[in-house]
């Protein structure tokens, strides 16, 4: 929905209300006028059921408002007498409905003072689950996320089974667009394997995504430096759920439940890129990565029929990606500090970095044309769409600002010879509404990334990880075999900044005890 059309169906959901209501304000003490004005009607009615005023913030949050609905719905029916477990589970079910019948078919009288305590353990316990999850949704959807790190494409940096805090306030929350969603879940619900939200997957112009909300952010107080590692929702992704699905079938997903991936940003909006025998150059430099990046390429490493020792392999390759060819050379993914001190030993007859040549044209790599000869290894140089630059349109520069133009600024694109139509009029040139920026992998040749798909909008960015709060080997078989891989010197160490990883684990586990004497403490006070 558009801006204008979420406005008016939020004018029918206030006439929606007055018209439930209205009769119940006024036994309540109040006008009926005031059961209709948008907003102030939502102050009086937390008034009417005896509820904080800065509940009325919350019924305005999207996500968060889905789950304040009902216990509102539920606070309104119990304010008038209805308060058995029939009328709770009417409320709920009718969404709301119910307090139509109460408004005009029954003699409801208000109950002023009535007892905000659960009437029983087991409501004393819903309360105390529901408020936990609107709490946990908030602060999942607006400010902190936990995260896994899936690939190895941050090899050294970030390991497979790294699980990170991800933070939305550094570059401003997204709020959500998907309206109708499963709480802190992202496509699908853990163990169910189900769709976590509505929408229709095989028209994006389907009625359920008309329900969505235009895209909107919250100002963060960071932007998105060179080189910053940055988690985003996948341009590309139209995968059924986040991981393993291999059908090979389109689904569309709205861009907050598009898989999410973590990449580093090599190349920021306003900058010229290219890759040069693998090696990144920013506006014709050589960039300069953080001391904790370690970026890696394929050696093939040429023994003489020797064995590599498997501790030599595996001190090198924590995802044990290093292989045997087929003329008995060992290849190995690595830096290249680690490729010198490799070489230094003694059954090493020569070393050499797998780099594919110039001019050689990969079709996997974008644009995905002909006339642009690139790979992986040597690429570019390419323009990072700034916001509001415009650049010129035609039959050459047009295979790398058509998905931009036509799917992330939604135009209506069509081309007839070398003439190109934007919205039904003839374009020479195109002014970019959004930022975008370059996201690839530290572990160069063994990264799906933007050399694939092309640029990330701003709009894609999800946030800034933080922190790793638990990391062990992903690939260990049993639970129990991965708690005995737990990677202590990583847990809890920051993911930015410079240096060797400092883990603060022990003043977590500080603060955590000192917390459970305090409550300990406490409870011993109040029974006494």
């Amino acid at each position: 929905m558009t801006f204008t059309e979420w406005f008016l169906f939020f004018l029918f959901i206030q006439v929606v209300h007055f018209l439930g209501t209205w009769k119940l304000y006024t036994k309540a003490g109040k006008k009926a006028w005031e059961a209709a004005v948008p907003i102030y009607n939502a102050i009086v009615l937390m008034q009417i059921i005896n509820r904080p005023k800065w509940w009325v913030i919350l019924l305005f949050i999207p996500i968060v408002n889905l789950l304040m609905f009902p216990i509102i719905w539920v606070e309104t029916c119990r304010s008038f007498g209805f308060n058995k477990r029939p009328d709770t589970i009417l409320a709920i079910l009718t969404l709301g409905l119910y307090i139509y019948y109460i408004n005009y078919f029954t003699n409801a009288e208000y109950i002023e003072n009535r007892s905000l305590k659960p009437r029983s353990p087991l409501g004393e316990w819903v309360s105390s689950i529901a408020f936990a999850i609107i709490a946990a949704t908030l602060v999942h959807t607006y400010f902190m996320q936990p995260y896994t790190i899936p690939t190895s494409s941050l090899e050294k940096t970030l390991l497979v089974g790294d699980y990170l805090f991800v933070s939305k306030f550094h570059y401003g929350a997204r709020v959500p667009m998907t309206t109708i969603a499963a709480p802190m879940a992202h496509d699908t619900i853990p163990g169910l394997g189900v769709k976590s939200f509505l929408s229709d997957d095989k028209n994006k112009e389907g009625l359920l995504n008309k329900l969505s909300l235009p895209y909107m952010r919250v100002p963060g107080f960071q932007k998105i430096k060179r080189n910053d590692i940055v988690v985003f929702s996948w341009p590309s992704d139209s995968l059924a759920t986040m991981w393993g699905d291999n059908s090979g079938k389109f689904t569309y997903k709205p861009i907050d439940k598009r898989t999410n991936y973590v990449k580093r940003a090599v190349g920021t909006p306003g900058d010229s890129l290219e890759v040069r025998d693998g090696y990144v150059f920013i506006n014709g430099k050589k960039t300069v990565l953080p001391d904790r990046a370690k970026p890696q390429w394929y050696f093939f490493i040429d023994t003489n029929g020797e064995n590599l020792p498997q501790n030599v392999i595996s001190e090198f390759n924590k995802n044990k990606e290093g292989q045997m060819t087929n003329d008995g050379r060992y290849a190995l993914n690595l830096t290249d500090d680690e490729a010198a001190l490799i070489a230094k030993n003694p059954i090493v007859k020569s070393i050499e970095k797998h780099i594919t040549p110039k001019g050689t044209y990969d079709k996997s790599v974008f644009p995905h044309d002909p006339r642009y000869a690139w790979s992986t290894d040597n690429f570019g140089p390419i323009y990072i769409p700034k916001k509001g630059v415009t650049v010129e349109l035609n039959s050459k520069t047009i295979p790398f600002y058509e998905q931009i133009i036509r799917r992330y600024e939604n135009n209506n694109l069509t081309t007839f010879g070398d003439d190109i139509y934007i919205n039904g009029k003839k374009a020479k040139e195109y002014t970019f509404k959004q930022d975008y920026y370059w996201m690839m992998g530290d572990n160069r040749q063994r990264s799906l990334d933007a050399r694939n798909w092309g640029y990330v909008p701003f709009d894609h960015v999800v946030g800034k990880p933080v922190m790793i709060w638990l990391s062990w080997d992903a690939n260990a078989p049993s639970f129990i075999a991965k708690l005995n891989s737990i990677r202590w010197d990583r847990m809890f160490t920051t993911v930015g900044g410079s240096g060797k990883p400092v883990s603060y684990l022990w003043l977590v586990l500080l603060l955590i005890g000192g917390y459970t004497v305090y409550s300990f403490r406490k409870s011993k006070k109040k029974k006494a």
